[in-house]
């Protein structure tokens, strides 16, 4: 099974929010699902305002491409600028150094809690 953090909030479309920080990116088993990942590109900006299912990144790896999608809405405040130069960090720190976007004043209460998400991705998994 793919790594699931207790503390994050999740969707089924398999991105990551951080209700602490803001932090949004793509989950351990969407990466795994991927493989080898050679290209992000972050669609959105520091300033831009979001709705839940906004495109924030253009994901491609050696087995398929994958557009990733905001799970709350809110204001961007920061970009992961660093993903374009280091793709394959989404591999290897996709809850950490991996993240994406930074949101400001979102709410997470309709997402997925880590028991619901790893329970999702049981089920897709057989």
């Amino acid at each position: 099974m793919s790594n699931v953090l207790s503390n994050l909030k999740y969707t089924k479309s398999d991105e990551w929010f951080d209700p602490s920080s803001g932090k949004v990116g793509l989950t351990d088993f969407a990466q795994g699902q991927l493989s080898d990942i050679v290209f992000v590109e972050i669609l959105v900006s520091a300033g831009d305002t979001i709705e839940v299912g906004t495109p924030i990144a253009s994901v491609e790896s050696v087995k398929a491409a994958a557009e990733t999608f905001s799970p709350v809405a809110g204001k961007v405040v920061a970009i992961n600028s660093d993903l374009s130069a280091a793709p394959e960090t989404l591999n290897s720190d996709p809850f950490g150094a991996g993240w994406m976007i930074q949101v400001e004043g979102a709410d997470s209460s309709s997402m997925l809690d880590a028991a619901a998400y790893e329970k999702d991705c049981e089920g897709r998994a057989h």
